[in-house]
């Protein structure tokens, strides 16, 4: 998962678990608020009520001939104000819920108690509002909250996510710059250019790094074609030599054996200079890309050529591979060796009476080549050191050098091929080579 989608995640989950924790108490904060405001504004009307009657005195609510007090309800029975005379001595001011018969109906109201003196007078002053109300407020005050809730997430949201992706763009051009370069050396022209100072260490820290590790591959390179030409020259002279004693007519036929034997050795030798040359002059760039090669046609060519050696084992080589498919700006020798390679490790690696499945076709617009076997397979740890140099090479063999898939894998990411390989023990082994799409 990416930093970028993981910060985003972070701070969602974050935002969830505070609205989570919210929405618990929501209500009892909205009842407490709710409540608070409620009472507030009964004290409120109590204020305006007395102020009314300390303009106009208590006469146009309550007839000083009758005990008959005064009530008025709104036409919802939402509030209700009531002023009647109460004994003298008692005193009221506090509010309580109390239920109210209206019409017959009973009704909870949310009530301030008030006790008021006048003209030597006690009456007793009601304000209720009803609970059905508080609660309607309540609720819409809640639904409120929980939409400007959501809409909050969604805009912190996209907020956060488009400011780590400004943050974390210039990680994405530094991964970009490692994903572009095909050799150690990592140098763009211009150093990264951001406010973030870790990104500034961690684009100087690469640089440094690359260039120690383009330095080193570049120095064994070096070692590897010197001592590769540096072995040719003895090599060549032992060769000659012994090819000499074999034309003497006094050998007897031990010595001629052990001079055979000692050829072969040096033919195995040569062989594995060879290789290493032609390794490190592809991962030097050292050879061209000039040739538009005919793909099905180099294909068939392999398969000739290794029929012979198939037929004497008892294989049976199947070829799927019509029609032409002409690939651009690459090494036709080198392609050759990529695809000999494999299909010769097949038919070393395949008991008599197993098949090889060649088949080439254009998928999308590129080449697609794959070769199957019903070999013996390989296991996963030899999977993952396919195409490590020397670590493949069968212990009894006396011909095979262990690196010839290396220089499989360094001609595909000469020619950027991508190569996938599936093997089981006993189920045999496929290669997929995926050639780009056509320069032409």
């Amino acid at each position: 998962m990416k930093l970028q989608t993981k910060l985003a995640l972070f701070n969602l989950l974050s935002k969830l678990v505070f609205s989570a924790l919210f929405i618990g108490f929501l209500p009892l904060i909205i009842e407490r608020i709710n409540v608070h405001q409620t009472d507030n504004e009964l004290i409120k009307k109590r204020e305006e009520v007395i102020r009314l009657i300390s303009e106009v005195g208590i006469g146009p609510f309550v007839m000083e001939d009758t005990a008959t007090g005064f009530g008025s309800y709104n036409i919802l029975k939402e509030e209700y104000i009531s002023l009647e005379r109460t004994p003298a001595g008692e005193e009221w001011n506090y509010i309580d819920i109390s239920k109210r018969i209206i019409d017959d109906e009973t009704i909870d109201y949310r009530v301030l108690h008030y006790s008021l003196g006048i003209n030597g007078e006690a009456y007793l002053l009601e304000i209720g509002k009803s609970l059905s109300s508080i609660t309607y407020s309540a609720r819409n005050i809640r639904n409120l909250i929980l939409v400007f809730l959501a809409f909050f997430i969604i805009v912190t949201l996209i907020s956060d996510l488009s400011y780590t992706t400004r943050l974390l763009r210039p990680l994405r051009i530094i991964t970009g710059r490692l994903g572009e370069t095909s050799s150690p050396a990592f140098d763009p022209a211009e150093p990264l250019i951001t406010s973030t100072e870790d990104f500034v260490r961690l684009d100087r820290t690469l640089r440094e790094m690359m260039k120690k590790i383009g330095e080193l591959f570049r120095k064994e390179k070096e070692i590897t074609v010197n001592i590769s030409h540096e072995l040719m020259t003895p090599v060549s002279v032992l060769r000659s030599k012994l090819e000499n004693m074999l034309l003497r007519d006094d050998l007897d036929p031990a010595t001629e054996a052990g001079i055979e034997e000692s050829l072969r050795t040096l033919h195995r030798l040569k062989a594995l200079v060879n290789s290493m040359l032609m390794i490190a002059r592809i991962d030097s760039h050292q050879y061209l890309k000039e040739d538009s090669v005919d793909l099905h046609g180099l294909v068939r060519e392999v398969t000739e050529e290794l029929a012979p050696m198939a037929e004497d084992g008892g294989l049976n080589v199947i070829l799927n591979c019509r029609g032409s498919y002409t690939f651009s700006k690459a090494n036709r020798p080198l392609l050759f060796s990529m695809i000999y390679n494999v299909v010769n490790n097949a038919v070393q690696h395949t008991p008599r009476g197993g098949s090889i499945e060649i088949t080439g076709r254009v998928n999308d617009g590129r080449f697609e080549l794959s070769v199957c076997d019903t070999g013996e397979g390989m296991s996963r740890q030899q999977l993952d050191r396919l195409f490590t140099r020397f670590s493949n090479r069968p212990s009894n063999s006396s011909t095979g050098t262990g690196i010839g898939l290396a220089i499989t894998k360094s001609i595909a990411d000469f020619h950027d091929i991508a190569v996938r390989v599936l093997s089981a023990p006993g189920k045999g082994t496929q290669f997929f080579f995926f050639f780009p799409v056509n320069s032409l």
